[in-house]
């Protein structure tokens, strides 16, 4: 199970559960490769609903090499993810909060 304290989330790949968390490295490869001008821009795509599936894909993906998973994009894209499109999107959600969560509200 994944450790909030920790930021990680766990998300369920091809029946398979991984603890995936978002390091500093992880935040700034998806800057860049999601053209957000700044982490709170990425951020504010989630918390306003206009995030795409590429975002989600691109966060799920960052956290999941954390975790050590092997997969690339385009496996990442070809598996069954726990609780399909929307459970995607919460853990993506979940992993852009919880990286940026003080000690005191990971647990939440």
């Amino acid at each position: 199970m994944g450790n909030p304290w920790r930021g990680e989330v766990d998300i369920e790949i091809d029946g398979q559960v991984w603890p995936a968390r978002l390091s500093l490295g992880a935040l700034a490869e998806l800057e860049a490769a999601l053209g957000a001008g700044s982490l709170v821009a990425l951020a504010e795509r989630f918390e306003t609903g206009g995030y795409s599936a590429r975002d989600v894909l691109a966060v799920l993906l960052a956290g999941l090499r954390a975790a050590g998973w092997a997969g690339d994009a385009a496996a990442l894209g070809r598996a069954e993810i726990g609780g399909g499109p929307v459970g995607a999107a919460r853990a993506a959600a979940g992993l852009l909060a919880r990286a940026f969560a003080l000690p005191e509200e990971a647990g939440r």
